[in-house]
Formats: C-alpha cells, sequence, structure tokens
C-alpha cells in the first residue's frame, strides 16, 4: 500500500509539477478585475483567479457578496518569486492610505485586505506595511490596509475572470475613469505598480 501511494504521488507531480510547488495567497485592493490584472504581470505568478473572501456568507455572487471583499487568490511558485515581492506589487497597486475602498469603489467590499494563512506570512504582510509607511513617509497607523486571517476562497463568475483580456477597451476605459493609475503615481511617483526595493 505503500508503494502504491508513493507511485501516486510521484505520478501527480510528473503530471503537473507547478501545483506542487505552487503557494497561494488571498488579496482584496479594490475592484478585483484591476488587481488580477496588476499581478499577473509578475514572473512567477501562475495565474491570479477573482473571487470573494472575509465573510461569513455562503456561495456568494457578485449581487450579493455582503459581508465579503472583492479579493484575488495569487497561485506563485515560490522559486521564482517570493512572498515579499507580490505584497511590495500589491501595495503598489493601490491606495494603502484609504481604508473605506479604493479609487472610485467606495463601501466594505473594496476594502484592503491582506489574508494570511500562517504566522510566516503575517510577519511578511506586517513587515511589507511597515515599509510602505517609510516609503511614504507616513505614521504607521495611517495605513489602512487590514491583516486577517485567511477564510475559504469563494470564486467569482467565469465572465470576471481575466475581464481586462475579455474586455479590453471596457477595461480600460473604467480604469481611467476610476482614476486609479492617476491616483497611484500621485501618490506612489516612480514605485507605482513596480516591485522596485522599498525606498526608506
Amino acid at each position: 500500500m505503500k508503494y502504491l501511494l508513493s507511485l501516486l504521488i510521484a505520478f501527480s507531480i510528473f503530471l503537473n509539477p507547478l501545483n506542487t510547488l505552487a503557494e497561494e495567497l488571498i488579496l482584496a485592493g479594490g475592484c478585483f478585475w484591476c488587481l488580477e490584472h496588476d499581478l499577473e504581470s509578475l514572473k512567477g505568478i501562475n495565474y491570479v483567479q477573482s473571487g470573494y473572501s472575509g465573510g461569513d456568507l455562503q456561495n456568494p455572487t457578485y449581487e450579493n457578496h455582503n459581508g465579503h471583499q472583492e479579493v484575488v487568490l495569487v497561485d506563485y511558485d515560490p522559486q521564482l518569486v517570493n512572498l515579499a515581492e507580490i505584497l511590495r506589487l500589491y501595495l503598489r497597486n493601490i491606495d494603502p492610505l484609504d481604508g473605506n475602498g479604493q479609487f472610485c469603489d467606495r463601501g466594505d467590499s473594496y476594502r484592503p485586505v491582506i489574508f494570511f494563512k500562517d504566522k510566516i506570512e503575517e510577519t511578511e504582510a506586517r513587515n511589507a506595511i511597515v515599509s510602505a509607511s517609510n516609503e511614504l513617509k507616513v505614521p504607521l497607523e495611517n495605513i489602512s490596509v487590514e491583516l486577517k486571517s485567511q477564510g475559504q476562497f469563494w470564486l467569482a463568475e467565469e465572465y470576471h475572470q481575466d475581464f481586462a483580456e475579455r474586455n479590453e477597451l471596457k477595461y480600460k476605459f473604467y480604469r481611467f475613469s476610476c482614476g486609479r493609475d492617476q491616483k497611484l503615481d500621485k501618490l506612489w511617483g516612480d514605485n507605482a505598480r513596480s516591485i522596485n526595493l522599498w525606498s526608506e
């Protein structure tokens, strides 16, 4: 039986080595269309999925996800990209000073949240927030990104997945009219949307 189990594990690794090595991270930062698109650009990210998390409602939908945030699940290869780089890119793609929503999207669904699964991720997230505070030259208490223990991730409807690629013109119009990039440039300067090392 042990021999058979070992063979099954080896076979599954052979068939899909990426999933065996992959780590996952759940992040909220306003519209999941934007966050999904921004994070997919990073080398080492296998895929990003839009969804809902953070609340108690079972089987949330876009029409009813009360208590949940719009989130993305980031599946990444830790041999190619580390958690610190992902968190740096995430923070520079949001407004971490705004705890009441992001850009033109307001309310609880759009609050910035880092969901951690263990102490290591929690520590990495806290370190990233301190670095963001230093780079922005604001007191730590002004950073409004919540750290929250990871719960269930609910996959959003199919039409939300890869929205930027499937609906390029609509996505670009939404992003521009929401003022996302304009605000990011004003807030982060040359480091907006980048994984450049923190400047403190």
